[in-house]
Formats: structure tokens, sequence, C-alpha cells
């Protein structure tokens, strides 16, 4: 990533958490109107480099607030947000973007693939934003498509694929610059049972091999099948639970080979 044009101050602020790839810290959204509208109201949340998290809760809970300030698509009215250790309040606009292209991943729901292209070239398009060169960035979009299991249907246009096989693809545009963290939103709610099940199971085997994963839902099932899970309620974090850890899990064999946590 290149920030050069940052000023000094970026990441002058030290970090709440050296080792965390995502911290906010009493962030508070309000929305005008008669009366205001309070999204979010006081969440403090850290996600640790090679976590793999479930954000839940029902509609109206705040979810998609939190997502939109997690990802740097809103800023809070109050409170500190940090990305890998930068201040998000001291960046421009500009600069935000240049961070949200290079740092973070997004998967979402309605998978939002360009149909007149490729796989291959939709996978692509996730580094369009990232100064990478066309021929660099065709071969990470392949290196992905192999990545997630897809790369037999590179060639094929989105609407010739299922609906699972789109969301792999979507998951391999997330992943294809190697973001700091993927934001996954509702990445199973448009598929069937045993189609959702294989995307989850996906995702774990990506967190295995050292991405961190946020996965935003409404469904508390899919949220008790990953480590730790934060429910927000009227927009406030309401618990924080983390099941014993994944032995195959990225952070955990970080912690047993006495590594730093794998990004």
């Amino acid at each position: 990533m290149n920030l050069a044009a940052a000023p000094p101050a970026l990441g002058s602020a030290p970090p709440l958490d050296p080792q965390a790839v995502l911290e906010l810290d009493n962030v508070t959204k309000i929305y005008g109107g008669e009366p205001p509208v309070v999204a979010l109201d006081s969440v403090n949340l850290t996600i640790g480099a090679g976590e793999l998290v479930g954000i839940v809760g029902p509609s109206g809970s705040g979810k998609t607030t939190l997502l939109h300030v997690m990802g740097t698509l809103d800023r809070p009215t109050s409170g500190r947000v940090s990305l890998t250790g930068l201040d998000v309040a001291e960046m421009s606009e500009r600069q935000i973007a240049a961070l949200r292209a290079t740092r973070i991943g997004f998967v979402f729901q309605n998978f939002y693939l360009a149909e007149h292209e490729t796989v291959l070239e939709n996978v692509a398009d996730g580094l369009l934003y990232a100064g990478v060169g066309t021929a660099d960035r065709r071969r990470a979009a392949a290196e992905a498509l192999e990545r997630v299991g897809i790369a037999h249907r590179a060639g094929f246009h989105p609407n010739k694929i299922s609906g699972g096989e789109r969301q792999r693809v979507a998951i391999a545009r997330a992943l294809v610059g190697r973001p700091a963290i993927v934001l996954a939103d509702e990445p199973t709610g448009n598929l069937d049972s045993t189609t959702g099940a294989n995307v989850l199971a996906l995702l774990k085997e990506l967190n295995a091999e050292g991405a961190t994963i946020a996965l935003i839902t409404h469904d508390r099932g899919l949220a008790g099948r990953l480590p730790r899970q934060v429910e927000i309620l009227d927009g406030h974090i309401v618990s924080d639970s983390t099941q014993m850890p994944d032995p195959d899990s990225a952070m955990n064999r970080g912690i047993e080979h006495g590594s730093p946590q794998g990004r």
C-alpha cells in the first residue's frame, strides 16, 4: 500500500492493542433527524490478526452500520476507528479509499459480480484501485481462484455458474489483495443450507491458512459455529464470547509456535 502522501500524524497515536487488525474505541454513530437515530452507542470492539469472528444481531440492531464503520465506508460521529494501527480520523478521504482498497476485503450477500466480465476478470477487479498492473492482477486472480477451489470456472461468466460458485468468486475477489481483514456481510444469506455450509467451511479453511475474517449475520446458529461471537442489539455490544480455540486456527498456530499472529 502506498500511503506516501499521508501526513506524519498517521499512526502517531499508538494502537490500543499492537496485535489488533481492527479496533473500535467508544464508537458512536448518530443519524440526523427528528428525533436523531443512535445506530451505534459507545461500541468497543477489537479484532486480532488470525481471528474468525461472527457478529450477530437481528434486523435494526446496528450491525449494518457497524459493518460500514468497520469497513471505513462511513465515519463515526464520535470515537476512534483504527485499522492496522492507523487512525482513520486522521486520514483524508483519498487516503481512506487507498486503505480500503488494499487492507479490507468485502464479501456481500448479493455477490455484486459484473455479469459482462468473466470470473477471472471479476476477481482481478479486486485489485483495480490498488495500483496493480493488468498482468499482475490477472495472475493474482488466478491464484485466488485456485485458493477457493474454483479455478476451473475462470473463463465463465457469473450467470453461467451456481450461487455457491458465485459466492466463492466473491470470496476470491475479497482475498486477491491479501487484505488485513475480510468483512463478510451475510455471505450465506442467499444460499441453500448445504451450499451455505460449504461456504462457511471455506471461510474456516481460509482462516486456518491465516485470513482474518469478520462475518456479519442475523443467524445465531451460523455465528455459534465460529470461534468468537459478538452480539449487537440496539446499537450496543451486549455480549462477546470466545469458544475453545480450534487447534487448526491461524491464531492458535501462531501462539503454539511463538510466532506473530498471521494475517
